[in-house]
């Protein structure tokens, strides 16, 4: 069966998220829009995707717990996991490779945890968008630890991939999945970065806003509409 997807979505919690992006709102709207499945990929952070889940339980929609991870490089990768449990022990492991920067809300904005029907349950205190002590060659190495799986973001922009960082995707990382922008060509890409040949291009919406989330427009074929089957769809790519 084919399914609506987009794995790249903020709430609130990520300190560039706005406001409004709460784990309802965002659940809700995916429905609206009409898409199948979802992931919250909040910064460093899995702290809203058990609120998100539950929202998605109520709303019918599939939700996968997920992460931004930004490496020691400063690059960003989307980490994907098939329960919370899961998602919470990586944000553990997350933790204990990353500094104790406190957030100045005034500067970066608020970093709110909030449960499904829209409650402010907490402020996370420390800053979510810095870089972790996790490289780029270890990342997808580590969400498999925990069940999960990895891909670089945005390679195609010009800020915070693994491509502007580093000037290529590193085979020694073992990547075979990719996300492009939904406004990126990835004949432009290829034509520069012949390393993405025969992977997966994935296209997410990395939406901060409300207004920012896409139409759905790209699909994948999978067994059902679960977080277990995306992880061994996309990690068979990694093979």
């Amino acid at each position: 069966m084919k399914f609506f997807y987009d794995f790249h979505l903020h709430s609130c919690l990520s300190p560039c998220g706005d406001d409004d992006m709460t784990p309802y709102n965002l659940v809700n709207m995916a429905k609206l829009l009409g898409y199948d499945i979802i992931a919250l990929t909040d910064h460093n952070s899995c702290r809203n995707a058990a609120s998100a889940v539950r929202a998605g339980e109520q709303a019918g929609l599939v939700v996968i717990p997920g992460m931004e991870l930004c490496t020691q490089e400063e690059a960003h990768v989307v980490c994907l996991f098939p329960d919370i449990p899961a998602a919470e022990a990586f944000e553990d492991f997350v933790r204990s490779r990353s500094m104790e920067i406190p957030n100045r809300p005034e500067i970066f904005g608020r970093q709110l945890v909030m449960d499904e029907q829209d409650h402010i349950l907490d402020e996370e205190k420390r800053l979510l968008i810095h870089a972790t002590q996790v490289g780029v060659d270890h990342v997808l190495y580590e969400a498999r630890r925990f069940g999960g799986t990895a891909f670089p973001a945005h390679v195609d922009k010009p800020a915070y991939s693994v491509i502007s960082v580093l000037g290529a995707i590193p085979p020694e990382a073992g990547f075979h999945t990719a996300e492009i922008s939904f406004t990126g060509s990835p004949e432009a890409l290829l034509q520069t970065n012949p390393e993405l040949s025969g992977m997966l291009l994935l296209r997410n919406s990395d939406a901060h806003y409300l207004e920012h989330m896409r139409d759905p427009g790209p699909t994948l074929e999978l067994p059902e509409a679960s977080a277990q089957a995306v992880i061994r769809f996309l990690d068979e790519q990694n093979l």
